[in-house]
């Protein structure tokens, strides 16, 4: 990690109030150094900046700014990483906007491994879920890091199923990294900062202001080779992540779901837009240069009785949502012998009921 003298002043570029990311490379290209910067005339500095953020750096700045920030990395498990450190992640530098720094708690390793994006929707299916907890497992065992946003339905899923694989998974929030959002994830993240890591641009004690997850979107997608997207509405921030990948010259794939779901809306829209679609982890590993996921191990074709009934009424159920009056007339049952069977599936984890009394498959 870079010294402390010169941290402090990277630290407090940052912090500078009305200071933009464009303003703020512009005066490191100008300056060379955050500390050059601060060293400035004011004259020096109104070339470059507007008259009122430059009589804020002209001020220079006090070390109880940047307290906080030094007191927090104190916890050897965290770390700050700024554009003149080697452990920046250097597909960001690529990008049109890269932050100055970058809060980081966890690994730094894993912010240059090769990685993929997976995000979708916050109000995601049973089956999304188990989707994105698969592919990502897979991803992760074939070598990538899988970076998603800790929110809730798929961002979640693509964690917890990349921290059981060998790659790991990051964490981009958009919040100041003292802060855990959404709460009931607090224990996903604390997973992520010992096994994965967790990281933000914001700085300390930024609440989660809805403007800010636009923003951390576009180092979600920045510092991937790809981006999956697994659910997502008309209306998903997803989409965002995704338009900002195709911008910055990443591949988009997308998971086909039924016509019926909103929830596949997106995903259609990106396939219809020219996204890959993908219907297993080895797609997108072909895409992305030929890597090659472990098969599934094979299922052994004997079974008894009740597990060929329950194949037969998997095959009538289908993969989209269906009533159990509908599900009656394709298999031939009555509903009092199909609701113990549904129950069965159900305790088995093999389907799921949704509202409306609907039942979709999950494996």
């Amino acid at each position: 990690m870079i010294v402390e003298a010169s941290l402090k002043a990277w630290l407090a570029l940052s912090l500078t109030r009305g200071l933009g990311g464009e303003s703020a490379r512009r005066l490191l290209k100008e300056f060379g150094s955050p500390d050059a910067v601060f060293a400035a005339s004011i004259s020096s500095l109104k070339s470059v900046v507007k008259a009122d953020v430059a009589a804020e750096i002209n001020k220079g700045f006090a070390d109880d700014a940047v307290a906080p920030a030094l007191a927090w990395l104190e916890d050897g498990n965290n770390r700050i990483v700024t554009l003149a450190d080697p452990d920046y992640p250097q597909a960001l530098l690529n990008i049109p906007d890269p932050p100055l720094l970058l809060y980081v708690k966890g690994r730094l390793d894993l912010l240059n491994r090769p990685s993929l994006a997976v995000v979708g929707s916050r109000s995601a299916t049973p089956q999304g879920i188990s989707n994105a907890e698969a592919f990502a497992k897979s991803l992760s065992d074939a070598g990538l890091c899988i970076i998603s946003g800790l929110a809730h339905g798929i961002d979640a899923a693509a964690h917890r199923g990349a921290l059981r694989g060998l790659g790991s998974s990051i964490a981009v929030v958009g919040t100041g990294l003292d802060k855990v959002y959404p709460a009931a994830n607090r224990d996903l993240a604390h997973a992520l900062a010992q096994q994965g890591a967790l990281i933000s641009e914001f700085p300390l004690g930024t609440p989660p202001l809805a403007a800010n997850f636009p923003r951390r979107n576009r180092l979600i997608s920045g510092m991937s080779l790809g981006c999956l997207v697994v659910e997502a509405s008309l209306q998903s921030g997803s989409l965002i992540t995704a338009r900002l990948a195709l911008e910055q010259g990443r591949d988009v794939f997308a998971i086909p779901g039924s016509i019926h779901a909103p929830q596949s809306k997106g995903c259609h829209a990106l396939l219809k837009q020219g996204a890959k679609l993908v219907e297993t982890a080895q797609d997108i590993l072909e895409e992305l240069g030929g890597l090659a996921v472990s098969p599934a191990p094979a299922v052994n074709s004997e079974g008894t009785d009740s597990e060929g009934q329950d194949a037969a009424l998997l095959e009538h159920l289908g993969f989209d949502p269906v009533d159990v009056d509908t599900l009656s007339v394709r298999c031939g049952l009555t509903v009092s012998q199909l609701s113990a069977m549904l129950l069965t599936l159900e305790l088995n984890g093999r389907i799921c009921v949704l509202p409306g009394g609907l039942y979709q498959r999950i494996h």
